[in-house]
């Protein structure tokens, strides 16, 4: 997406369209009206990567169009990204233009920001970085006040940390994140604490049962939530993430938590006891007592043994980055629940994508 396709004066006007596709393509299934939470309309991405286009004594960052993939697209304003991002582009443009061998066959650059007013950035290369690359990137993070990574072919040097820590308002409380370079981040980081307060709100927690939660990523939802169950059993399979999740919920004081590394296949398999697996020794599933499952999963929506498995809770909140596949699991999920609340998540504004979050509730 680049600067011309980017109209905050007509925000409110492209939000009513999406949410007005949304109530169409699940208008049949009897869903509740949508609760809508808009994004603000600029300076909303916590991230951003660009291209770095060299034209002999000048670079600039650069995006192409899918439609013409092979002419870049020049990018000095970037308004969606967040604010930090956004003062930092040309500062750091300017320093790379001077610093040869900082430029030198430089491929891509990578923000990641936070709220909280952490900033790493990504330089990758297409050739190996030495240790001349290292002192002149070590310069530039004490003068900058940044962490930088430089990855090249099988090879990452990290100039400070590797990771940015993030702190999110929920409610009335601050929940902290450790947010790894490479690892899944929700990019909209104020609609994202929207969506948290929302699940919180819905989830109606009983600090006698337990919640389970598929595909949790860093913690994201898991940590502001475990405040409302007894115990909370997660799963997730990214090794990154996992790491990044351990270390957020010791981080917030959180030690009702247990966190499994395997997919909802797996852990299917297992709650069937179908499988056994080694991540799983010590944990004993007849210990919780599950009421409220939570799932977040990837584009391609729930695979049908975890339809299934979640049909057997009594609530399910269900967050969805993609309306398709959420509409195709709801129809399977209605023989057994019935859709109590409805959310729309504007994360991605100026683009088709919605975010949806439903509350089922067991008939």
């Amino acid at each position: 997406m680049t600067s011309q396709f980017i109209q905050p004066e007509q925000y409110q006007h492209l939000l009513d369209e999406k949410v007005s596709a949304c109530r169409s393509l699940f208008g049949d299934l009897g869903l509740p009206s949508p609760q809508v939470f808009p994004s603000s309309p600029k300076h909303y991405r916590m991230r951003a990567e660009f291209r770095v286009w060299h034209d002999n004594d000048d670079l600039f960052y650069a995006m192409f169009d899918p439609n013409d993939p092979k002419v870049p697209l020049r990018v000095d304003d970037f308004p969606v990204a967040s604010e930090a991002i956004c003062k930092l582009m040309p500062v750091l443009r300017s320093e790379l233009i001077n610093a040869p061998v900082l430029r030198h066959r430089l491929f891509q650059i990578e923000f990641l920001s936070t709220l909280s007013g952490d900033m790493l950035v990504s330089l990758i290369y297409h050739r190996p970085l030495d240790d001349a690359w290292q002192t002149a990137a070590t310069a530039l993070t004490e003068q900058l006040g940044i962490s930088i990574i430089g990855r090249s072919r099988k090879q990452k040097c990290v100039i400070g940390q590797d990771y940015v820590e993030e702190t999110l308002p929920i409610g009335n409380s601050q929940y902290h994140y450790r947010q790894y370079e490479g690892g899944f981040t929700q990019p909209n980081a104020q609609v994202n604490c929207k969506m948290i307060e929302w699940a919180i709100a819905h989830a109606e927690g009983d600090e006698k049962r337990d919640l389970l939660e598929l595909y949790c990523g860093n913690g994201n939802f898991t940590a502001p939530l475990s405040r409302s169950f007894r115990k909370v059993l997660a799963t997730e399979i990214s090794k990154t993430s996992v790491k990044a999740a351990r270390e957020n919920f010791a981080h917030n004081g959180l030690d009702n938590i247990d966190i499994l590394r395997m997919s909802s296949e797996e852990f299917t398999s297992a709650l069937n006891g179908e499988r056994q697996f080694r991540r799983m020794e010590g944990k004993d599933l007849a210990d919780y007592d599950i009421g409220c499952v939570l799932v977040d999963p990837p584009r391609a929506g729930l695979d049908a043994g975890t339809r299934e498995l979640i049909a057997r809770f009594e609530r399910i909140i269900y967050i969805s980055c993609n309306p398709q596949t959420l509409r195709r699991d709801l129809e399977q999920l209605r023989g057994t629940h019935h859709t109590i609340a409805f959310a729309l998540f504007d994360q991605f504004p100026y683009t088709d994508h919605m975010e949806c979050g439903v509350i089922l509730q067991r008939q």
